[in-house]
């Protein structure tokens, strides 16, 4: 199935080609609007209802429409829809006339493009909520209320990119402002209705249910706490509402997923309790700061449950030097199950909970170790900290041991400055890894580095060999570092075919490379 995510942005020329941004910049603060928030819960019992006209009146007073323009290049002899390189980043070389990088043929120049969103208004003195996607690299954007569309030039105050919300500033005062739900309070089953400008056609309101609730793993954003929902979100819809039935904005709709790039049932929409979390710090501060715990972490597979003991938690597969986690004695292979009392199911949930917090704040772990339950208080650094976001010839070797077809050798000073490896970081570079062994399977790759195996460090590539021939198997745990981070995988040798040499083996230089998962 070839799905794609598209974010619910109309592009009526070609536009999102952003190059620098102000989502760093540090603005003066601006007194916090009064947002209108209501908690009160919707009756589930009540009959279904006939019509939502009466709550659509209200909320669609609310919703306004925003375009914005900037500056990009554009080739000359390619059509503006092909050139657009939100169409792009999904479709790519398959577009006519171009690379799949935005290039064509026949030169190019510099034009104004427009873009077109939705937002909310918040307040009656003019704080409106959208999407960061919506002004993203904007050298102007207007706001268009009503019917009549009259327009306010606005001011962007801030932008979260990690989450997509931007907030935005018009003068004027008296506008009518949204009144915002407790999206914590949504059920799977709720009706919805999603309202917005979808295709520049004016507000448009569509109606269907929520999906599901705390979509993690969509793929949009840094981090991601979806709600789902079938109401048909279209481009132009992103940044509108999301309302429940007594017309509550209870999310901001973001994307879809979609195999033609309309809709097909599968929308995305930001809780509005994150949304309103964010605007307060962006309202206050111009940015948002997010609390750090000093970790990398990584899912617990069927094979790594079998290793650690448990099928939930986050598995902490590196430490950072003189981070709070450091401090509060975690350790690589620790699994975190609880985080200030609430069961931690994977590292996503865990990731967002930290997130959500400011520096300074303390939070309590229960995390599991060697079988035992232990706790820690851990007092939250600023994930801002770059400090704490980073960062010889063998023999061959005959034994019986584990990671048959993989060869090893010790990490050269070349190797450490091809590689970027930390000055520090010791073990065993894999320079091959035969295609048909359990190790390929298992994702190593050549030019990962051997930091444990089966708990036990690794310094060197003799120790690697010598502790392979001394693990039984047929499955081992493999600790290694690759891309400057590190995890875990389970080798199961009883997977792989019969091997024609047994165990890791030393060999010359080569290098590898690989990814990241916090």
């Amino acid at each position: 199935m070839n799905l794609r995510l598209i974010a619910a942005l109309l592009l009526s020329a070609p536009a999102m080609l952003l190059a620098a941004n102000d989502a760093g910049k540090t603005v003066a603060p601006h007194p916090a609007p009064d947002f209108n928030v209501d908690r009160t819960p919707v009756d589930r019992d009540a009959t279904l209802r006939v019509s939502f006209a009466g709550v659509v009146k209200k909320a669609d007073q609310c919703v306004v429409y925003i375009s914005s323009t900037k500056k990009v290049k554009a080739a000359n002899d390619m059509n503006q829809l092909f050139q657009d390189p939100m169409f792009r980043r999904f479709f790519g070389p398959m577009m006519p006339n171009g690379d799949g990088n935005g290039n064509g043929g026949g030169g190019s120049h510099t034009e104004k493009q427009e873009s077109l969103g939705s937002g909310i208004i918040v307040s009656s003195n003019g704080y409106i909520l959208t999407n960061n996607h919506v002004v993203d690299g904007a050298d102007d954007v207007k706001v268009h209320i009503g019917d009549a569309r009259k327009e306010y030039k606005a001011k962007i105050i801030g932008r979260d990119p990690e989450v997509d919300v931007a907030v935005l500033k018009i003068e004027a005062t008296g506008l009518p402002s949204a009144v915002l739900g407790d999206s914590d309070q949504l059920q799977v089953g709720d009706t919805v209705l999603a309202v917005g400008d979808p295709f520049d056609i004016g507000m448009t309101v569509t109606h269907g249910i929520v999906s599901a609730l705390g979509r993690n793993s969509v793929g949009i954003e840094h981090y991601e706490d979806f709600i789902q929902t079938d109401a048909p979100i279209n481009p132009g819809n992103s940044g509108g509402a999301l309302l429940d039935v007594k017309g509550r904005v209870v999310g901001i709709n973001t994307a879809i997923l979609t195999h033609t790039g309309g809709s097909n049932g599968v929308g995305f929409a930001i809780p509005i309790n994150l949304v309103r979390s964010v605007a307060d710090q962006l309202i206050a501060k111009g940015k948002v700061s997010r609390g750090l715990l000093g970790v990398r972490l990584q899912e617990i597979t069927p094979d790594l449950a079998d290793q650690f003991g448990t099928t939930s938690g986050a598995l902490i597969s590196d430490v950072s030097a003189g981070s709070p986690a450091e401090k509060a004695g975690l350790q690589s292979g620790d699994v975190i199950t609880k985080f200030n009392g609430k069961p931690v199911d994977d590292f996503r949930q865990l990731s967002f909970a930290v997130a959500e917090l400011p520096p300074g704040t303390v939070v309590h772990l229960e995390y599991l170790r060697g079988g035992k339950t232990l706790h820690a208080d851990v007092t939250l650094a600023d994930r801002n900290d770059s400090k704490l976001n980073g960062d010889n010839n063998a023999t061959p070797s005959t034994d019986t041991g584990v990671l048959n077809g993989v060869a090893v050798e010790d990490i050269t000073s070349d190797i450490r400055n091809e590689l970027k490896v930390p000055v520090g970081l010791s073990g065993a570079i894999i320079s091959e890894v035969s295609a048909d062994s359990a190790s390929a399977e298992a994702g190593l790759q050549k030019g990962d580095i051997i930091l444990d195996l089966d708990r036990k460090p690794v310094h060197n590539a003799d120790e690697a060999v010598k502790l392979s021939g001394q693990i039984k198997g047929p499955k081992v745990l493999v600790r290694f570092w690759r891309n400057g981070s590190t995890q875990y995988v389970v080798v199961d040798e009883s997977l792989a075919p019969s091997p024609s040499s047994s165990g890791p083996s030393s060999s010359g230089p080569d290098s590898g490379g690989g990814d990241d998962s916090k």
